[in-house]
């Protein structure tokens, strides 16, 4: 197992407490920061979890038109 550090970002909205790790684009909340820190904690493990696929995906590629607004 190897450990990584990331980093989070904790602010208030509202009644909540929100933290986010840049570097992963994963977000989680609660009533107090601790609160909050574990569970986007919780969550970055979550993210980092290998997937247990019950079928076969399906990968195919999108194409979309870019121009300029």
């Amino acid at each position: 197992m190897v450990v990584r550090t990331f980093t989070a970002v904790l602010h208030k909205e509202g009644n909540l407490y929100v933290a986010q790790c840049p570097e992963v684009g994963t977000a989680s909340q609660g009533q107090t920061l601790e609160e909050a820190l574990a569970n986007l904690k919780e969550a970055l493990e979550l993210h980092f979890e290998p997937p247990k696929a019950t079928r076969v995906p399906k990968v195919c590629t999108v194409e979309i038109e870019v121009g300029a607004a």
